[in-house]
C-alpha cells in the first residue's frame, strides 16, 4: 500500500493506492473526475481512496492535475523495482461509436502520446482538456510509456470514458506477474 498527502495553495489531497480488488471511496469535488477515477480504480484492478479538496471555485484544472500527479507517484511506489512484471499492456476499449486504444511500457522512462481530440469541449462542468492534464501528470509521475489514441468518437462523455478504461485495462495487465525475471536486456528498467 501506498500513501501521499499533498497540499499546495490550490490543492488538499489524501490518497490510497495498493494492488486489489478495484474497490475504490472518491471525492475531489469534480463529479465527472471521481466517475472516472472509480472506473479507472475497476478496471486496473487498484484500490484507491482519494480526498481531494480544490480550488474548483476557480476551475477544475489545479483539482484534475493535482489527482493526477499523486496518483503517478503511488503508482511509482506501487510498482517497486518492477522486477517480475509484464512490463508492456495493450488495451482497446469500444464504448458504443467510441473506440480508443491505449499502449503502456512500466519503463520507468515517462512519456505520454495522447492523440485524442475530444468532440466537445465540456461534459457537463468538466473541461475535456483536462483528460490529457490527468494523464500526463500520472505518466511523468509514475515514469510510464503511455501512447492513447482516440481511433473513432462521437459522444465525448463515451471518448473519455473510453480512454480512462483502456488506460486502466493497457496498466492491469503490464502490471500483471512476468516469467521471473526482469523484463529487460539492460538489466534495469529506468
Amino acid at each position: 500500500m501506498a500513501v501521499y498527502e499533498r497540499k499546495t495553495k490550490e490543492t488538499e489531497i489524501r490518497m490510497e493506492l495498493r494492488k486489489g480488488t478495484g474497490e475504490s471511496m472518491i471525492s475531489t469535488g469534480v463529479g465527472f473526475l471521481d466517475h472516472m477515477l472509480t472506473l479507472l480504480s475497476f478496471h486496473a484492478g487498484l484500490e484507491l481512496d482519494v480526498d481531494v479538496k480544490g480550488d474548483t471555485w476557480v476551475d477544475d484544472h489545479h483539482t484534475t492535475e493535482d489527482t493526477g500527479i499523486v496518483l503517478g507517484m503511488l503508482l511509482k511506489e506501487v510498482l517497486g523495482d518492477k522486477g517480475d512484471i509484464r512490463r508492456y499492456g495493450t488495451a482497446y476499449v469500444p464504448m458504443d461509436e467510441t473506440l480508443t486504444r491505449t499502449v503502456v511500457d512500466v519503463s520507468g522512462r515517462p512519456f505520454l502520446s495522447f492523440n485524442a481530440e475530444i468532440s466537445r469541449e465540456k461534459v457537463g462542468s468538466f473541461d475535456t482538456e483536462l483528460c490529457e492534464e490527468f494523464f500526463r501528470g500520472v505518466v511523468m509521475n509514475a515514469g510510464l510509456t503511455v501512447h492513447m489514441d482516440l481511433i473513432r468518437g462521437g459522444n465525448a462523455h463515451h471518448e473519455i470514458e473510453s480512454l480512462f478504461k483502456s488506460f486502466a485495462r493497457a496498466l492491469r495487465e503490464a502490471m500483471q506477474p512476468g516469467d521471473g525475471r526482469l523484463a529487460s536486456t539492460k538489466g534495469l528498467l529506468a
